[in-house]
């Protein structure tokens, strides 16, 4: 009777646990804008299901000894565009948790198949270590990632954009109509919430070269840092915005060009490995497979 009530508990709690994933993984998570409008954001569904439990750990993420990790993984999450929906200490915390909470099922998993196979049991240690490791080091994977998804869409739209704000410049706009026309004219996507934020930034007060360069910070990245760094110098010495902003279009889109050239000069190196591997193995084994079958029938016949 006991064993039938144990698989009767588990299974009521596998179902329970899959009911409450179910749910968890329908919930849609927002960013807010400058503007007050809501963006989405999608998180990991582990993320989504330990984010209850973080807040048990903030004594020690949120402390002094966890200072300078914290406010990386800040800057990291506000160039992810995570900013209000994840802070830092509670990323720290879900490295933590990830491995403690999904570790232990895994090394259950591991050890129970260790019972029937041999060769399970004799690698069961380091599959426990490496999936412990994989779990901790997964949110920092995700996390990067983001990062560079969003820093090449902003790469995408920053020359177009730049050419708007020459078109609206040389046209005789000021340079903050220029950019609330920029995001007026085109669907809010990374770059334009970023110039979003700043408009709303240099509205409530704060000096435009200081709003762009709080932007450069977020966003990091070398082209835009270059732009908004000759943006200030010709803040700062009254040089035309309008010449300055057609300079960078043009260098930026040169300096994508020739990303794109290293990268196809770089594609017949990458290209030898599969070769090697994959390609010149299956054209061997389609030439010479009749020819082999058929000697080795004259072998064993």
């Amino acid at each position: 009777m006991l064993p039938i009530l144990v698989i009767v508990a588990w299974s009521a709690t596998a179902a329970l646990f899959a009911w409450y994933a179910a749910g968890v993984a329908q919930t849609i998570t927002y960013v807010t804008l400058a503007d007050g409008r809501r963006k989405e954001r999608r998180l990991p569904l582990s993320f989504k299901l330990l984010l209850p439990l973080a807040p048990n750990l903030k004594p020690m993420m949120a402390g002094p000894s966890m200072a300078a990790q914290r406010e990386r993984a800040d800057a990291r999450l506000v160039t992810g565009g995570f900013e209000g929906l994840l802070s830092g200490w509670e990323y720290l915390s879900l490295r933590l948790l990830l491995p403690v909470c999904f570790g232990i099922p895994w090394i259950l998993l591991i050890h129970s198949g260790a019972r029937v196979s041999p060769i399970l049991a004799a690698s069961a240690l380091p599959l426990d270590i490496l999936g412990l490791l994989l779990l901790y080091i997964q949110p920092a994977i995700w996390l990067r990632k983001a990062v560079e998804k969003r820093q090449r869409a902003i790469l995408r739209s920053l020359p177009f954009v730049l050419d708007l704000l020459t078109l609206s410049v040389e046209a005789g706009m000021d340079f903050m109509s220029a950019l609330q026309r920029s995001t007026e004219a085109r669907k809010i996507d990374e770059l334009g919430e970023e110039i979003l934020r700043v408009v709303r930034e240099i509205q409530l007060g704060t000096p435009r070269r200081v709003a762009l360069r709080t932007m450069s910070k977020r966003i990091d990245l070398p082209d835009v840092r270059s732009v908004v760094n000759a943006l200030v110098q010709a803040d700062e010495l009254g040089v035309s915005v309008g010449a300055i902003l057609r300079i960078q279009s043009d260098q930026i889109r040169q300096r994508r060009f020739d990303r794109a050239e290293k990268l196809a000069n770089e594609a017949p190196v990458k290209l030898l490995g599969p070769l090697l591997l994959f390609i010149f193995p299956s054209v061997f084994l389609i030439l010479l497979g009749p020819v082999l079958y058929r000697l080795f029938q004259q072998l064993f016949h």
